[in-house]
């Protein structure tokens, strides 16, 4: 074992312990420590951030981001077929299901002009289906790797034409229990990627050559010992149009504001468990917040470790997720997260992805899924409102 392995395994060592007492100090945390140490790491982070445009919604390539977007397609590919046999593979990224569930997303009427585009161009009510999830790249017990979650919802009985031509009725939305991502653009995820192969992830960021320290403070700063998939908050992290010359980034934040107690010794399945069990008693709410892009400068597009500030942009309330009543099968629950792919260019040309993390997306999600599907003989479904539709025969896999 060499040493970057070393110490890659007693740092987690380390987090595991600490996600022990996490729920006893995380909310004089959140309050007291958070702020101050976000405020500093953002205002680094904006001294190094890449040059970026002055034009509202306006991309620019970086360099090697599509040399990037195929290495990080080799290298999770490579992963998934190295620890899954054929029947048994699972998502390289997002990969332990906690449940996908039945929901309505409700576009609220009388919103401000500037966010009346596309899904919220007029009041609606769509049915959707969420997926939670754990962040991967493996599935250990939940206390081990659950700092920071993720949401994929897709929103069904959407008219229009699509960016993605294998599903005809979607949208999705993706986001992360943390306000910026992983990484601050492509160039750097597939050097995370490498790490991950070489099982020394933590090394990305503390490597003393190439670090990205800000990045991992971060993640530290909302990885957490969550008590339910339905008690955090969702970033987007990435930009998205909202309308031409317009783009946005969007959250998704739960109306209640109680939470559930971790047991000290908690199952494996503790999320999926509590999941279950709040939906089977009573229904759940999301808000849906909208932040519109006002500064380019301050609030840029190439670059997902940057925060759009709020006092800049205040987020605007555009609907509301609703998760009902209902019983979870866990034969069921796997059935729907085998045959379901969510990739953010499953969307209306006035919500395009943008940045090139999102460019880099289209391509990543889409080769992953189809061999995650084909691994385990699986179609593709395009889910309806109530239902996935049954696939009698199945499709190829567009590559």
């Amino acid at each position: 074992m060499n040493l970057r392995k070393q110490v890659n395994d007693a740092v987690l060592r380390l987090v595991a312990l600490e996600r022990r007492i996490d729920p006893y100090v995380r909310p004089a945390f959140d309050a007291v420590v958070r702020p101050p140490v976000q405020g500093l790491v953002q205002a680094l982070v904006r001294r190094w951030t890449l040059p970026v445009s002055g034009v509202k919604a306006e991309e620019l390539s970086i360099p090697g981001e599509d040399a990037a977007r195929a290495e990080i397609v080799e290298l999770m590919s490579r992963f998934v077929l190295r620890e899954y046999a054929p029947g048994q593979a699972q998502r390289a990224g997002n990969t332990k299901t906690y449940g996908v569930v039945r929901a309505s997303l409700e576009v609220l009427d009388d919103l401000p002009f500037p966010v009346r585009h596309g899904l919220f161009a007029r009041p609606a009510t769509y049915a959707a289906w969420v997926r939670f999830a754990g962040p991967g790249p493996l599935s250990p017990p939940d206390l081990e790797d659950n700092g920071i979650l993720s949401i994929g919802v897709k929103v069904v009985g959407v008219p229009g034409p699509k960016l993605l031509d294998d599903e005809r009725h979607t949208q999705d939305f993706t986001g992360i229990s943390a306000p910026t991502f992983t990484t601050p653009d492509v160039v750097a995820n597939v050097k995370l990627q490498r790490h991950i192969g070489n099982g020394t992830p933590l090394w990305y960021f503390l490597d003393p050559r190439d670090g990205h320290l800000a990045d991992l403070v971060m993640q530290g700063l909302y990885a957490r010992t969550h008590t339910s998939p339905l008690e955090t908050a969702y970033w987007s992290c990435a930009a998205y149009l909202l309308g031409p010359g317009q783009a946005m980034q969007y959250r998704f934040v739960p109306r209640a504001a109680g939470r559930t107690r971790v047991p000290w010794n908690p199952p494996d399945d503790y999320l999926a468990q509590a999941l279950a069990r709040t939906l089977s008693t009573r229904e759940a709410e999301f808000d849906v917040l909208v932040q519109v892009q006002n500064d380019p400068l301050r609030m840029p597009v190439e670059h997902a470790s940057v925060i759009w500030p709020e006092r800049v942009s205040p987020p605007v309330r555009v609907g509301v997720l609703r998760l009902p009543v209902q019983e979870l099968d866990p034969a069921e629950q796997r059935a729907r997260a085998d045959s379901l792919s969510i990739n953010p260019w499953h969307a209306l040309p006035e919500h395009r992805p943008l940045g090139n993390q999102n460019r880099a997306r289209r391509e990543i999600y889409r080769e992953l899924s189809g061999l995650r599907q084909d691994m385990n003989d699986v179609p593709h479904v395009e889910p309806g409102p109530d239902r996935f539709f049954p696939v009698r025969e199945r499709q190829p896999v567009r590559r």
